[in-house]
């Protein structure tokens, strides 16, 4: 190693999940050291506005609530290190982890994984630049700012479905749009959407190409039709992607279980992987509700879950 660097404690993310265990951990006098790594403070810095997070009645813009987790945390004691982790090993003989990134490697006790998981894009020219502006992933999050506008859905499962139908309680309008000319939902989400009267399903579309207004603000979208090959252009002031998320669970693959879609597998409805020592909060290890608040709660769990650990040690 370049250099090695010891830590009672190391946490990798500084999303919901991150910031919350480095406050947990930093009160337990376990002196944590927080990895930033390519995206300071994870995937709410790409939203605008939040409403849905408690203690906050007004909303709070996503970068801020980001930026006071993490001044809250360093209040304490944590320190953030700006930098990406490449790999996390283990040392048999000493049962140390190693973390590594391009700077340096470090040494810890025990490490919280709270990488998150990316949403997935459709990697069209522009698409970056719209993220919190008229594209985004999770409408739970963004539906209500779209209010008496048309929207769209694009997916065919039942994550899509839902997406669709929680949107009907803002838009004028929600398309589904998919690929195919079936969904593979099931057929009761199949149903309940289908036979709404806000939902009109798209079939056989593709998004080609997003078109913004004078304000960089997504205005529409041109599709095309995957049998013909037809160019059609739909008005919407949002586009709703529902194609699953990747977690970042790659760094930690050989020390953890994981599901079919990466998501690392905890054990006994706890943060604790199967490797002692190495625990999973948020998006990396929730398939199923991935929203800012669970992932901090998850976060507070794995800090004290980690403090007991090194009661055993």
């Amino acid at each position: 190693m370049d250099a090695a660097m010891g830590a009672k404690l190391i946490i990798i993310g500084t999303g919901p999940a991150g910031y919350t265990a480095a406050i947990y951990a930093a009160r337990a006098d376990l002196e944590p050291l927080v990895f930033a790594g390519n995206q300071l403070g994870g995937q709410l810095t790409t939203t605008t506005e939040v409403e849905n997070f408690p203690g906050f009645p007004e909303g709070i813009l996503g970068p801020d609530l980001m930026f006071a987790m993490g001044q809250q945390a360093e209040k304490f004691g944590a320190k953030t290190i700006y930098e990406e982790v490449l790999s996390v090993t283990r040392e048999e003989e000493t049962g140390l982890f190693v973390v590594s990134s391009h700077a340096a490697a470090y040494k810890a006790a025990a490490v919280i994984v709270a990488t998150g998981a990316t949403a997935r894009y459709l990697g069209l020219p522009g698409e970056k630049e719209l993220i919190g502006h008229g594209l985004t992933a999770c409408a739970t999050c963004d539906g209500s700012f779209y209010r008496d506008v048309p929207v769209c859905v694009v997916g065919g499962g039942d994550s899509a479905c839902e997406e669709a139908h929680f949107l009907t309680r803002f838009a004028s309008k929600v398309y589904l749009l998919h690929r195919r000319d079936t969904l593979r939902a099931s057929k009761a989400m199949q149903q309940r959407v289908l036979s709404h009267e806000k939902i009109a399903p798209v079939w056989n579309a593709v998004i080609a190409e997003y078109k913004r207004d004078a304000d960089g603000e997504l205005c529409g979208v041109v599709l095309r039709d995957t049998q013909t090959g037809k160019l059609s252009d739909l008005a919407v002031k949002c586009v709703f992607m529902a194609i699953g998320h990747s977690p970042n669970s790659g760094i930690v693959r050989d020390l953890v279980d994981i599901d079919s879609s990466g998501f690392i597998i905890t054990q006994n409805n706890a943060t604790a992987t199967k490797t002692p020592g190495l625990f999973a909060a948020g998006d990396v290890a929730d398939p199923v509700y991935r929203q800012a608040i669970s992932a901090a709660g998850m976060g507070c769990r794995a800090a004290l879950e980690a403090e007991r650990y090194f009661l055993t040690l």
